[in-house]
């Protein structure tokens, strides 16, 4: 897909420029013209700002290879988010085309009204300011009532563009299938253990003999620790690692799966075993939830290794992983044949 031009997206924009929604940020300004590959539909995602579990479901709307917000409009936030793409802000490449993408909004469209004046026996007409790429800035952060940088950007915005979505629409996942979000094979093994997972919920309700595993839900994580300050090996950016054993990281968290407030998620288990470099040490990103900026330390992202929705109903969003160092070995690059 072609990344239609500023003049083009900014027309489709309300005035806090959104798009039917989603805001388009500073940061995918540079994206504009350029040709890139759809990495995936996003007609769902997960819901990060009340970490309900569930599912939300999304209009119109894809994901593009390698775009990922880079946090320069929005205090330096490192989450390193893939960006949500409207279908009306592309358009498709000549002799490329499988959908058509969305049309454009009408000029204007996204305009703010100042006022209006009528004439009689006419329709009103109303005069309207263009939306500007000062308007995309001017979006991303306020002060709250404490005197704290408030930001707003799409992972804050996710529940007001997007809505509710059952985990028994069957729909959802005939479409993963069909889009080529998850392969067939993939998608019926995810049937099973949501099978599965349905059944422990239920299972705490019936005699313990008709339980499995106490009616604990698969991939059965349990710390078994404190979630305390754990050691770290000092890591730098470049850094060969590997992802420690689920035996030797249980004791690091606790039975919320938490240590010192970072969740280890079932998503990371398949990356035991596997090596990967540092790319990012982590000390700043923003809370979706609050809008305010988070300090970490102690927290890293591995190039590469992403969130796969496995367990989150293949949710596209491939979300950077944090990882404490203490779930983390060095490894010699001279003692190591590949990466993960």
């Amino acid at each position: 897909m072609r990344v239609r031009s500023r003049e083009e997206i900014l027309a489709t924009l309300d005035d806090r420029g959104d798009g039917r929604k989603m805001p388009f940020m500073p940061e995918m300004l540079d994206f504009c013209g350029q040709e890139i590959e759809v990495f995936a539909r996003s007609d769902k995602t997960c819901d990060s700002i009340e970490m309900t579990g569930a599912t939300r479901k999304m209009e119109d709307t894809v994901h593009l290879l390698d775009t990922r917000c880079d946090g320069s409009a929005h205090g330096g936030c490192q989450a390193q988010c893939l960006l949500f793409w409207r279908e009306e802000w592309l358009e498709a490449v000549p002799g490329q085309e499988r959908q058509p993408a969305r049309p454009p909004m009408p000029p204007n469209a996204g305009t703010r009204v100042s006022g209006h004046a009528t004439v009689t026996g006419q329709t009103p007409v109303t005069k309207q300011t263009p939306v500007t790429e000062q308007t995309l800035r001017d979006a991303t952060s306020s002060v709250d009532d404490e005197g704290v940088t408030v930001y707003r950007c799409q992972a804050t915005e996710v529940l007001r563009a997007s809505t509710e979505l059952s985990p028994t629409e069957m729909k959802q996942y005939v479409d993963d299938v069909r889009s080529r979000n998850v392969k067939l094979g993939r998608m019926m093994l995810a049937m099973g253990q949501l099978a599965f997972n349905r059944y422990q919920r239920l299972s705490r309700r019936l005699p313990r003999v008709l339980r499995v595993y106490g009616g604990r839900q698969y991939p059965f994580i349990e710390g078994t620790g404190t979630g305390g300050r754990t050691p770290t090996i000092g890591l730098e950016v470049g850094d060969l690692v590997e992802v420690k054993p689920k035996a030797e990281i249980m004791p690091t968290i606790s039975e919320g799966q938490r240590n010192r407030g970072m969740w280890f998620d079932a998503e990371m288990l398949p990356y035991c075993g596997t090596q990967a470099r540092v790319s990012t040490q982590v000390s700043r990103i923003i809370d979706e939830k609050t809008g305010r900026m988070l300090k970490l330390s102690d927290c890293v992202i591995l190039d590469g290794v992403v969130c796969n929705a496995i367990y989150h109903r293949f949710c596209q969003r491939a979300t950077p992983i944090y990882w404490r160092e203490a779930w983390l070995s060095k490894v010699d690059d001279a003692s190591s044949d590949t990466l993960h």
